[in-house]
């Protein structure tokens, strides 16, 4: 069992199913506002380390907002590229794993704009550009044989368009290290497209190579999740197992009743409405 499974199974029910399409919606809010007053995000949202130390907490969230074109009609292709992909991942990772790749993606655009305003002084604009573009190397790591249409015409395996999203990558890095784009406002613009690009790199890097097991969830594992939580929809009114028990361990036997402190929780590789007490939940013969 990888560091992602032991996550999963303490902290699973909490991740936000559908994640993407609500970081759509954002993009869109966010495209929004940069047609009514385009100075309006990097005033109040983005990711501005001294204005968040100033107080402005909110800009360590607000800043995903940012839409990643000011293009009607590229906006339109780009967010459905980023539904599409963002989807796939959820139903082929699962909405855990899923969270903690984008979740992850932010948490370590944060941790380096500090990083860098604490050993610069540079409170550097970062954008979630690349962000967006790590999701596509996931995408890529696990079909890089499913062909895309370029220009609707031109067919190209998603391994050969994650290489040419590799070299964009480097190209962003190596920017800021040119002397033709080291001065003025636009060298820090540079400056923190490159910390973008490196941390991204670096979160998709963390998530495959310390997790070397992730894999698509075959077709039987997605039914099986889909079921486990039809379930515990189902399940959502308390059973009541006599004497006014809610809860029943079908290994021991043991209720709510005869424990004030014992949890209960149901299995997903169990086929049916079962309920295990703590002690017997990793440890009973799953049910098919």
């Amino acid at each position: 069992m990888n560091w992602l499974d032991k996550l999963e199974r303490k902290f699973g029910r909490y991740a936000i199913a559908n994640l993407m399409y609500y970081i759509i919606i954002f993009y869109g809010v966010g495209f929004v506002i940069n047609l009514v007053n385009p100075e309006f995000y990097y005033q109040y949202l983005s990711l501005n380390v001294e204005a968040v130390l100033h107080g402005q907490i909110w800009r360590l969230v607000t800043f995903i907002i940012q839409a990643p074109s000011d293009s009607i009609i590229f906006i339109i292709f780009v967010l459905h590229l980023y539904y599409m992909i963002g989807m796939e991942l959820e139903r082929a990772w699962g909405s855990f794993r899923f969270n903690v790749y984008f979740f992850s993606g932010m948490f370590f655009h944060i941790l380096a704009a500090f990083i860098v305003y604490f050993v610069l002084g540079l409170s550097l604009p970062m954008s979630t550009w690349y962000l967006n573009l790590s999701l596509f190397f996931g995408f890529a790591a696990l079909y890089p044989n499913m062909e895309f249409l370029l220009f609707m015409i031109i067919p190209v395996k998603v391994k050969w368009l994650a290489l040419l999203d590799a070299v964009y990558f480097a190209y962003g890095i190596l920017q800021a290290f040119l002397p033709a784009y080291g001065g003025g406002i636009f060298g820090v613009v540079y400056k923190a497209n490159a910390v973008a690009a490196a941390v991204s790199i670096l979160n998709f890097l963390l998530f495959f190579l310390g997790s070397r097991n992730v894999r698509p969830y075959s077709p039987k594992q997605v039914k099986r999740k889909r079921e486990f939580k039809r379930n515990i929809r189902n399940a959502s009114k308390p059973m009541n197992y006599g004497g006014g028990a809610r809860h029943k361990c079908a290994v021991c036997g043991r209720t709510d009743l005869d424990d004030a402190g014992l949890e209960f929780r149901y299995c997903s590789k169990c086929s049916g409405n079962y309920e295990y007490c703590q002690e017997h939940l990793f440890t009973h013969t799953h049910v098919k």
